[in-house]
């Protein structure tokens, strides 16, 4: 894998692509500067050698249209206080100031590039203008791990401009490194957490991580479509019925790779989708007519907990209840307690997926496992065993 570490950037012009896609308050204040933070060891490396850093990144969906609500100039603020550095700003991604602007550009120096979306060019991976970009640089490094499953004109077109000078950055090299760890060389035993409401979503997730796992723990709704095929009374609780015959293909599959399944065996059922509804405790496979599973109960908490404890590398991707409401979160917030514990005696765990990565966020887990993904639908088609164009881009 070749890392902005392989290279010495001294009085070179690089163009990063970072993810810089990051939430906003009403008056477009950053909310959250994670990816930012994220980005910056690799910025360091390239100014720290003498180098000058021309960022780029999308906000938002703008499709095309100029827009003040997705301007970058917004984000400038937050940038120079996590890099300790000044930021110049271009109101252009290309262009005659833009050209002017990175010409001008002095080793040390770090220009932010206004939001490439605002170009339709960038999400149709518009050759030309992917040329138009990389004439500003002697180098390339793609740092937008959470963009890498996109074919655009930033992240996988214009890298074939630097076919000796394109790099991962460091964050971008710790999440492949990370998914490397589960997938390829997890020290065993290996287990998967998958949560979440469909099967039919984690499916091919499931498909490619068996020959790497040891044990597969299913949870959130989708238990239900495996807990009703395999015979089970699930009462109202979600489930996939033309998925059923899927669900016992995945467990025979399991059975002949020596994989462990492991679902619910109790819920705390609830008479409606409300937090406020009546709650009770019930056998996974035996939840009363007109009530549903919510959350996983505590026999189910002790088992998964069990297994985690005896685990070495541990993927977790989904809740397993609707931690959203606060009456259904106890399963989540048990499964996040089990998997710090088990990374604080010395297993990795990796966290990936939108909902998952907000759990740990909101309820402060980020310190107390070993890796939290940054890419959501970037880190579920790598899980899939995908190549990704913004990868495949750097590797040729």
């Amino acid at each position: 894998m070749k890392t902005v570490n392989d290279f010495n950037f001294k009085d070179k012009k690089t163009l990063v692509r970072v993810d810089f896609n990051v939430p906003q308050s009403a008056d477009l204040k950053v909310t959250d500067n994670t990816r930012i933070v994220a980005a910056k060891p690799t910025i360091d490396k390239i100014l720290n050698d003498g180098g000058s850093v021309i960022l780029m990144t999308h906000l938002g969906r703008p499709k095309g249209k100029k827009t003040e609500e997705f301007s970058l100039k917004n984000l400038v603020n937050e940038i120079e206080n996590v890099m300790g550095r000044t930021v110049l700003f271009c109101h252009d991604c290309i262009g005659e100031d833009a050209e002017n602007m990175t010409k001008d550009l002095k080793p040390g120096e770090i220009l932010l590039l206004e939001n490439l979306r605002f170009y339709d060019e960038e999400e149709k991976g518009d050759v030309t203008f992917a040329k138009n970009l990389a004439k500003y640089a002697d180098a390339y490094v793609n740092d937008a791990f959470g963009t890498a499953h996109r074919a655009h004109a930033s992240t996988a077109i214009i890298a074939q401009y630097f076919p000796e000078t394109k790099f991962f950055g460091l964050l971008m090299a710790k999440e492949l490194e990370a998914i490397d760890k589960v997938l390829k060389n997890g020290e065993k035993p290996v287990t998967a957490i998958i949560g979440g409401s469909k099967v039919s979503s984690k499916i091919t997730i499931i498909e490619n991580m068996l020959p790497a796992i040891d044990h597969l723990i299913i949870g959130g709704g989708m238990a239900f479509t495996f807990i009703k095929a395999l015979g089970g009374n699930i009462g109202n609780s979600l489930v996939e019925v033309d998925k059923m015959d899927l669900a016992l293909e995945i467990i025979a599959k399991a059975k002949s790779m020596n994989v462990r399944i492991c679902l619910p065996v109790d819920v705390i059922a609830a008479d409606e989708f409300n937090n406020d509804a009546e709650r009770k405790e019930s056998d996974a496979y035996q939840i009363p007519e007109n009530w549903m599973g919510l959350d996983v109960g505590p026999r189910t908490r002790k088992l998964f907990h069990d297994i985690i404890m005896n685990s070495r590398t541990i993927l977790w991707n989904g809740p397993v209840g609707v931690f959203e409401m606060p009456n259904f979160a106890a399963g989540t917030i048990r499964l996040g307690d089990s998997i710090a514990e088990a990374t604080r005696l010395g297993a990795f765990s990796l966290v990936g997926g939108g909902d998952s990565v907000a759990f740990v966020k909101q309820n402060g887990y980020e310190s107390k496992v070993s890796y939290v993904s940054t890419g959501g639908g970037a880190m579920l088609e790598s899980l899939e065993g995908k190549e990704l164009p913004g990868i495949a881009a750097i590797n040729d």
